[in-house]
């Protein structure tokens, strides 16, 4: 039963006297520990937006690239989340390693990329993918499997080994606003510990579990 189901949380403790002051270089820490203790997909990352109705709406993405200024991820910009996103720019992301205990929550702005990221971005795609990306009119729907399927096949055949990028398909940077860093802990005590900006300066808060 759901109802039974348990786990004890046990592995590890985040105290503020031992986390960084820069929340990026903290998220960094997890993530290279995360992919050394070799956590399923551990760039997978639960992207929240809202449509015009106000209605959330999450799915699971792929972070491509973290830089200084924030969290880049590839789309379709005509699915439902690219147009959500410039709809409603406000967006959420949820990192999960169940092997560590930990999650990280992120709140933030997306914004497009520059083309010329999304363009060198794209060349480095398995040529499968990148023949997908021309194929899925993604979120539309379509008559059936064996549609897709006959699409692909269609641009595979058009393009030869060099596949330009579709004008719809790119990048969004998620900057972020505050940061969560949550680590699993006993007795479903866990520690919680917050950042948000205060002009160019990061302030840590602990949150009651």
């Amino acid at each position: 039963m759901l109802k039974d189901l348990r786990k004890q949380y046990d592995r590890f403790t985040l105290k503020e006297s031992n986390i960084l002051e820069n929340p990026f270089q903290q998220f960094k820490l997890w993530l290279s520990e995360a992919i050394k203790n070799e956590e399923y997909e551990p760039n997978a990352m639960m992207l929240s937006t809202v449509d015009a109705e106000l209605q959330p709406h999450s799915r699971m993405v792929l972070l491509k690239e973290l830089t200084d200024e924030g969290f880049v991820f590839f789309t379709n910009y005509e699915g439902n989340k690219g147009l959500q996103i410039l709809h409603n720019n406000q967006v959420s992301l949820l990192f999960f390693w169940p092997v560590l205990e930990r999650q990280v929550r992120i709140t933030g702005v997306a914004e497009k990329i520059a083309e010329q990221v999304s363009d060198e971005y794209f060349k480095i795609r398995p040529f499968l993918s990148q023949i997908a990306a021309w194929a899925s009119p993604q979120s539309r729907k379509i008559p059936s499997r064996e549609y897709l399927d006959k699409q692909f096949e269609l641009y595979k055949h058009q393009f030869g080994a060099k596949v330009p990028r579709p004008p719809f398909w790119g990048g969004f940077l998620v900057r972020p606003k505050t940061f969560e860093f949550w680590q699993g802990r006993p007795d479903r005590m866990h520690d919680r510990l917050l950042y948000t900006k205060n002009d160019q300066q990061w302030e840590i808060y602990r949150l009651a579990p």
